[in-house]
């Protein structure tokens, strides 16, 4: 059973647009009572949810795009709170909402002008690959709270062991999209361990969110220097946590390829290995970093926002051969995921998403683990409870000036090698014109241009001398 009816009439405030489990809107009230009344009479049964479209006698898929683009004008108008929205369209009537907004926006254009943007969908069925980490909350959230039925998809989000698993079922085309890592979709179009393909990355999906962990009898060794001989794990070559592990033991004057081992670990198996002590800790996304805590054999080191602030970690991407051959169907899932990682951002609405997503077909993971990473009040392991309100976030812009960053380290660590026309790969394969036309499209502010200068552990990265920054590291293999 889906618990949203994402195509509500944003002038009834009755309804709302994005329904939780609890929600008290006269849809939800009716649908569960139907839904009662069936499962009493019909015990053994299973019952069938209404699609959108019905529930709300909208009837093709014309109707439900002048709703969609209704929807998000009157959300973008009360800054994304459906509960401003519900509280004004009670106090002065829908219709008279309506009308007012008629007035002084031309509708029926906007609705023209979204529909030949848009066009009918050339695939309405997809299938989306996803790891279990709370890094994918928006591709995996979008499934039970109806954002992806908003723009007319039927989505199936499939859980995937791992990296490897899913850059595989990408390029054989078993996925029609999928959540990677940030670097993966820079190591497929450049045939970096894998055949080479075109991939593009229009959303980044989350910031933050990641953290080194050590296990429990390493209470001891909080300098990294005293680390010669660990064994680390990661959850993939090309992945951030590998980048970012590198860069943070390399500042401290150990040689990640000599004086530790770094062993790829499929994230679902990190907290195991620690127990097991086949590792001593792991860069690894969450919620395993608080699962090692919460199964008391691990502390948290340090968060990964700690080495740099804001930096990318997980994003939405799709071969460039999809996104050519159904620019519709690419359009209406970048705005599915855009959308709903713009709802993951708000941090009223994190608890809401831990249990949507804490199911055994989604992380399969404990409601408290989920809402300490998202909420960033957790403990530590050490003793403490931090209040860490931006321990993982939700920005989808992809900036070029992150993958110029990631391609500096792939080059400092021997992953490419010769003439790398950075800026160019970047602009490629982080659509940021994308990002930013639909994000605009929304209702959201979106950045006006697409590189910026970073700080990493008090270092500058200038984005426009990407060769002088590899060469700047005293440790490397360049």
């Amino acid at each position: 059973m889906k618990d949203h009816n994402s195509l509500g009439n944003p002038f009834d405030h009755r309804q709302s647009l994005i329904h939780g489990r609890s929600c008290d809107c006269h849809d939800c009230q009716s649908t569960s009572a139907h839904h009662h009344q069936q499962a009493a009479e019909h015990p053994s049964s299973p019952v069938a949810t209404p699609s959108a479209p019905e529930q709300d006698g909208l009837p093709d898929s014309e109707a439900m795009l002048d709703r969609a683009v209704e929807s998000a004008l009157v959300r973008g108008i009360f800054g994304h709170s459906d509960m401003h929205r519900r509280q004004f369209m009670k106090l002065i009537g829908g219709g008279t909402a309506a009308a007012a907004l008629a007035s002084f926006l031309p509708m029926e254009a906007i609705k023209a002008a979204v529909k030949e943007d848009m066009g009918p969908l050339e695939k309405s069925k997809l299938n989306v690959g996803f790891v279990p980490i709370t890094c994918a909350t928006p591709i995996i959230m979008a499934h039970p709270m109806g954002f992806y039925e908003r723009y007319g998809l039927d989505v199936s989000v499939i859980k995937t062991a791992g990296w490897a698993v899913a850059r595989d079922k990408s390029l054989n085309r078993e996925y029609d999209a999928a959540h990677m890592l940030t670097p993966m979709p820079l190591a497929m179009s450049l045939g970096a361990g894998s055949t080479p393909e075109p991939y593009i990355m229009p959303a980044v999906e989350n910031i933050n969110g990641q953290a080194i962990v050590l296990r429990n009898d390493h209470k001891d060794k909080r300098d990294p220097k005293q680390w010669k001989g660990f064994i680390f794990g990661v959850p993939f070559e090309y992945s951030m946590h590998n980048f970012l592990l590198r860069y943070y033991v390399a500042e401290f004057g150990l040689d990640p390829d000599q004086d530790i081992q770094i062993r790829v670990i499929p994230p679902p198996e990190m907290v195991a290995n620690l127990r097991a002590g086949n590792i001593d800790g792991f860069l690894s996304p969450d919620p395993f970093n608080q699962r090692a805590v919460y199964e008391r054999i691990g502390f948290i080191h340090m968060l990964t926002k700690d080495i740099w602030d804001g930096h990318p970690c997980c994003a939405f991407a799709t071969s460039q051969a999809f996104a050519t051959e159904n620019p519709n169907t690419y359009g209406a899932l970048l705005r599915a995921i855009i959308d709903a990682t713009q709802y993951s951002s708000k941090h009223e609405n994190r608890k809401e998403i831990a249990s949507a997503i804490a199911p055994t077909n989604y992380l399969n993971q404990p409601v408290t683990v989920i809402e300490q990473v998202l909420t960033g009040t957790y403990a530590d392991g050490l003793g403490g409870v931090q209040n860490v309100p931006d321990r993982i976030d939700f920005d989808p812009f992809p900036w070029h000036s992150m993958a110029v960053w990631i391609l500096t380290q792939m080059k400092r660590w021997g992953y490419i090698e010769g003439d790398v026309n950075y800026q160019q790969i970047a602009e490629q394969v982080y659509l940021a014109s994308d990002a930013e036309k639909v994000m605009r499209e929304l209702g959201y502010d979106a950045p006006s241009e697409t590189s910026r200068n970073y700080q990493i552990m008090g270092k500058t990265f200038d984005y426009t001398q990407p060769e002088a920054y590899v060469k700047s590291f005293a440790i490397g293999r360049s």
